[in-house]
């Protein structure tokens, strides 16, 4: 199973929340190019990035940033974070970002999506389903839907989605342990590949994800639990 460090960048800083909780907010490093640098020379084949400044205002005030972690690291970069229009995708793509991943938009305008699959193909795009009791959360999770988090998924299925990122919100930088039993009705539910995050805090955690890859688990992403050291991601990575 492929181990996915975590950049979430905030006023500038790398950072982690509590459930999404912008007022729970710890900083980890003052220069995120400096964290990238760090998960690669450990061994990270990928890194998940998200502009949590644009998460919220569905702008890109961090794009500076990225654009220096693009320039200074040779492996793949997943981005998030305020990415809601055809435009905003075609740039990142174009200035190297490898995958897309498309969170608030995909519940508020689904035609972005569609066009998006057809348009740079699904190897490129990742839909964020954030989930808080099963229900789907937009607005840098700030806003719960009335929509279930498994018919999103069947829905962007249906129109050439292969891959998502999904995220119980009650565990995300807890270190509680991720949800394993909706992440694997999830995978069962829809057959799709899923990338999860949300809680991971021990190898353990590693081990029990590990076993739902017959599902359709490949990957996960960790955060808290490598900044805290609760694991080390020079082993690892």
């Amino acid at each position: 199973m492929l181990v996915i460090p975590a950049i979430d960048i905030k006023d500038g800083k790398t950072v982690r929340l509590k459930q999404g909780n912008f007022a729970e907010k710890t900083v980890y490093s003052e220069t995120p190019v400096a964290s990238a640098l760090y998960f690669q020379n450990l061994g990270a084949k990928r890194l998940h990035l998200v502009d949590l400044d644009g998460a919220e205002s569905g702008e890109a005030p961090n794009r500076i940033i990225v654009e220096e972690i693009l320039g200074s690291v040779k492996i793949p970069i997943q981005l998030g974070g305020g990415i809601r229009s055809l435009e905003a995708i075609a740039r990142w793509l174009d200035l190297g970002i490898q995958s897309i991943i498309i969170g608030t938009i995909a519940l508020a305008n689904p035609e972005i999506v569609k066009g998006a699959l057809q348009k740079f193909g699904a190897e490129r795009v990742i839909v964020a389903v954030d989930a808080l009791d099963g229900m789907v959360a937009t607005e840098g999770w700030q806003k719960q839907s009335k929509i279930k988090a498994t018919d999103l998924a069947l829905n962007y299925k249906r129109a050439g989605l292969e891959k998502i990122l999904y995220t119980d919100i009650e565990r995300d930088g807890m270190l509680t342990g991720p949800n394993l039993m909706s992440i694997k009705d999830m995978a069962v539910e829809t057959n799709l590949k899923i990338i999860a995050s949300g809680g991971v805090s021990s190898k353990e955690d590693l081990k029990d994800l590990e076993h739902l890859e017959q599902y359709g688990v490949d990957s996960v992403v960790v955060g808290r639990a490598f900044y805290e050291r609760r694991l080390l991601p020079e082993e690892i990575l």
